[in-house]
């Protein structure tokens, strides 16, 4: 962080007069957080990211709120609408929120797609949920949801749950459209069909191939062997996980946060639970927030497995997959001896995890901590110094560290040009600072570096769980707050405010104070946020899911121009997507 003390909101008076900020927002995060007119929006955003000294260089999300039906809503301007930018800064360390207000009958608001590369799908995202018009974008048309779809999911009067909708039922003529609409049409898009001297041929990758790794449909433009531009057609995984945040109580929307990176298990969990925190002002106790490191770097290093191994069955390999996968097992064994629960053990709690570490737990840890590193050494072997393997993945997929900030790369994707960012050194969380471990870097930011990055991780997890078995500190596993866990029993049977209390906190969940937060947190997969609203309530009012595999998948189209089909999938590989963390 900057040793310099920038107070961005007063540089922003300095530079427009005041007549800019039209209401400056306290938030629970302590994110700078302006509200300015959509007329002045471009200004100062193109100042925020190339004229002001430590410059906000990464759009890192963007999204919208229906502002309708909110009651709480201290230093805000009226509006029924809202769309919401969140801008990085790495030099500064810092994050900056702007806010524009929009009424009901004038939801116009100009496009980012000039200034940042990545607002591109952001701008469709928050069209297709919200309705909300982005004036000057190159093609804003759904991206989530079917082209046939009425209505805007994230609106409040949008119904929740398929039993608020009739039965569905599947006529001739509704197919009929459905499969119409499936049809690629070139022209559409702004694609030619050929060139002065051939014709471009276009080619369906998916939505089924195990190339994709699920359900993800590449529509590929080629000139012979060599393509000339994808388009991504995503949304197949998508089942409203931002909608089902907003239905459910505080509580039991946490075993919906596994299913979004589903290979990373709690760290979902912790992602989300660490902006509960923060809007409660609850801090865990310290055996828990070790607890946690401990199962989230488990994690990272169960998902980077899934992700080796799958990138060399790409490659052509066909064992790595079973060694890894058997490695995982493994993971999965002591997972389930901890928490219950294998793959989406929904094991963290706000303010701690949900029990105690069993008896036994810090032998089978070491055991598999003394067990890996002889595994990752075999793994380098067979797959990341083999011939072929470096052949198909040295030189492809480049993109240098301005390209990757431009888009929003975060994870080991960014750190594979050089650059130096981890969320746990930059912005430690769960008392991570207190661990002693590096940060891999690559050089060439190409598919090969991803993977050295990645490789090394692995050991470095492994070094943070060591640190937790040796020092794994005595005490509560959950705090103590009032928001965090019901009152005593005993407290119980003779009290009946206190009998009372205890019912509603189980049945409803606890009442969060009104408020605005989001904690990123380094995933394993980049960076991972959930930008979370409360209105005073035992649901969220807004559940803003920001994931890594978003804005990566959407550079692909910039990084695959010039290669071979070969190449894509080795493009893809090393991205170490997940479809249902890139669809939500």
């Amino acid at each position: 962080m900057s040793s310099i003390d920038h107070n961005i909101i007063s540089e922003l008076g300095s530079k427009f007069g005041g007549q800019i900020i039209l209401y400056e927002q306290k938030t629970k995060d302590g994110t700078p957080t302006i509200w300015t007119d959509k007329n002045n929006l471009i200004e100062v955003l193109k100042y925020l990211k190339n004229e002001i000294t430590l410059p906000f260089k990464m759009l890192y999300d963007l999204t919208g709120i229906d502002e309708r039906t909110r009651t709480k809503r201290d230093d805000q301007p009226a509006s029924d609408f809202s769309v919401v930018y969140l801008l990085t800064s790495f030099e500064r360390n810092q994050d900056i929120r702007i806010k524009v207000a929009l009424k009901d009958k004038d939801i116009n608001i100009p496009s980012l797609t000039t200034v940042w590369e990545s607002a591109n799908w952001y701008e469709r995202e928050v069209f297709d949920m919200f309705g909300i018009n982005f004036t000057g974008h190159p093609k804003l048309t759904r991206i989530l949801m079917p082209k046939t779809w009425k209505g805007h999911p994230l609106r409040k009067e949008h119904a929740a749950r398929a039993t608020d909708l009739d039965p569905f039922v599947l006529t001739e003529s509704i197919r009929d459209e459905e499969e119409a609409n499936l049809k690629f049409n070139p022209e559409e898009y702004g694609l030619d069909t050929k060139s002065e001297d051939s014709d471009f041929m276009f080619l369906n990758i998916g939505p089924q191939h195990p190339g994709t790794h699920g359900l993800l449909r590449l529509i590929v433009q080629l000139n012979g062997e060599d393509i000339v531009n994808i388009i991504p057609d995503i949304g197949f995984h998508h089942r409203g996980a931002e909608k089902m945040g907003e239905r459910q109580s505080w509580h039991t929307f946490i075993p919906y946060t596994d299913r979004i990176d589903y290979l990373s298990g709690v760290m979902n969990n912790l992602a989300y639970l660490l902006s509960v925190e923060k809007l409660a002002g609850i801090e865990p106790p310290d055996r828990a927030q070790v607890i946690r490191i401990m199962m989230s770097e488990l994690f990272r290093i169960a998902s980077h497995l899934v992700w080796l191994g799958t990138f060399a069955q790409d490659m052509g390999q066909m064992s790595p997959v079973f060694y890894a996968f058997n490695d995982r097992e493994r993971i999965f064994d002591i997972v389930a001896a901890i928490t219950g629960g294998r793959m989406h053990p929904s094991w963290f709690r706000i303010g701690g995890v949900a029990h105690d570490l069993p008896d036994g737990w810090d032998k089978l840890m070491q055991d598999f901590v003394n067990y890996l590193p002889k595994r990752l050494k075999e793994f380098d072997n067979i797959v990341i110094k083999n011939r072929i393997f470096k052949a198909r993945t040295i030189g492809i997929g480049v993109y240098t560290t301005k390209e990757a900030i431009e888009w929003g790369i975060t994870g080991s994707g960014l750190r594979a040009t050089g650059y130096d960012w981890d969320y746990r050194k930059k912005r430690p969380y769960s008392g991570i600072d207190k661990f002693e471990f590096d940060i891999p870097l690559g050089k060439n930011g190409d598919c090969y570096d991803r993977a050295l990055v990645r490789m090394e991780e692995m050991r470095q997890s492994l070094r943070i769980i060591q640190q937790c078995i040796n020092n794994m500190p005595a005490g509560h596993y959950i705090s103590d707050h009032p928001l965090a866990i019901p009152p005593r029993k005993d407290k119980t049977m003779t009290d009946i405010e206190t009998l009372i209390t205890h019912f509603v906190g189980v049945s409803w969940g606890p009442v969060i104070p009104a408020g605005e937060a989001m904690v990123p947190i380094e995933a394993a997969k980049g960076s991972n946020a959930y930008y979370l609203i409360s209105d005073g309530s035992t649901s969220s009012y807004r559940s803003r899911i920001r994931t890594p595999s978003f804005p990566h998948m959407q550079m692909l189209p910039f990084i695959t121009k010039g290669y071979t089909i070969p190449d894509l999938f080795a493009i893809l590989g090393a991205m170490d997507f997940v479809l249902a963390d890139l669809d939500r």
